[in-house]
């Protein structure tokens, strides 16, 4: 790994991510201007962060490399643990998710970067959002399985085992997909999306067996996955693929989950045919 590009992108991390990094909760808000922070985002940033560090680790040691490694380890946990506190501010939600299904109690996508609460009422938003919480659970697996400790405590596990139940039941509900616009009309009306649900695959088999306490933990820190849910939302892919919903014939979200940061998909030739649709439909000339 060339040392000035490590040098380059350290520099560009801190003046465009961890510059907008809360000092307290750890969140990174949308502008200077704009506190709100969005789940998705602070994933895709925290991926960021862990991947330099990653990058860093390859490098020759030096003092001066492996205090970059731990600064930047720390900011992603910092991230990540600042979303796990605005989910589990919303603790009560989930379990009565658990036996409504009511959108008005689903997890919100936005929050408070200097407070972890949340910015919107419960049925001002009504979106189940899925995929965003698929997501994060999906980087909290692999950060995990890399040897970081995101999770501290046995209620935190207990938590995450709840969101791991909050998508397995939501991935069979019609919702309004990443782009939280419905279907193709724009008339609002909810679909099963297929990137929602390969983004729940990937974290369903991410989180599968995995101990969040890493090698310190023991069965009570060990998150526990039906292999019927990953079954059954690989078959929901298999029968849509390469379409994003009913009235969607594709969609670019797709690209997520055929490829990087899901790869839900494991038939090469309907990854390649998503693909293909993909670039006909939506590449232009």
């Amino acid at each position: 790994m060339d040392r000035k590009k490590l040098e380059y992108f350290y520099i560009l991390l801190n003046e465009t991510i961890l510059c907008n990094q809360d000092k307290i909760t750890g969140l990174i808000s949308a502008s200077p201007t704009n506190p709100h922070a969005w789940v998705r985002d602070n994933t895709y940033a925290s991926l960021s962060i862990w991947g330099l560090s990653l990058a860093y680790q390859k490098v020759p040691d030096s003092d001066e490399d492996r205090a970059r490694v731990y600064e930047l380890q720390k900011c992603a946990i910092k991230l990540m643990r600042g979303i796990l506190t605005c989910y589990m501010h919303q603790a009560d939600k989930v379990e009565l998710f658990k036996r409504t299904q009511d959108p008005g109690h689903s997890l919100h996508a936005k929050f408070d970067s200097r407070t972890c609460k949340t910015v919107v009422g419960d049925y001002e938003w009504g979106h189940l959002q899925m995929d965003a919480v698929s997501l994060y659970l999906l980087t909290m697996a692999q950060m995990t399985a890399s040897g970081l400790r995101i999770i501290w405590t046995v209620e935190e596990v207990a938590f995450v085992q709840n969101l791991v139940f909050y998508i397995e039941l939501t991935y069979r509900i019609p919702d309004y997909g990443i782009w939280e616009r419905g279907d193709k009309t724009n008339h609002g009306m909810p679909e099963l999306n297929t990137s929602s649900v390969g983004m729940a695959k990937a974290a369903l088999e991410a989180l599968s067996d995995l101990d969040l306490f890493g090698a310190n933990g023991g069965a009570l820190s060990t998150i526990h996955v039906l292999p019927d849910e990953c079954q059954q939302c690989n078959t929901v892919l298999k029968s849509m693929l390469p379409r994003e919903s009913n009235s969607k014939e594709v969609d670019a979200a797709l690209l997520g989950i055929i490829s990087y940061p899901a790869f839900a998909v494991d038939d090469q030739e309907l990854i390649e045919a998503t693909r293909n649709v993909i670039i006909d439909k939506l590449l232009g000339t």
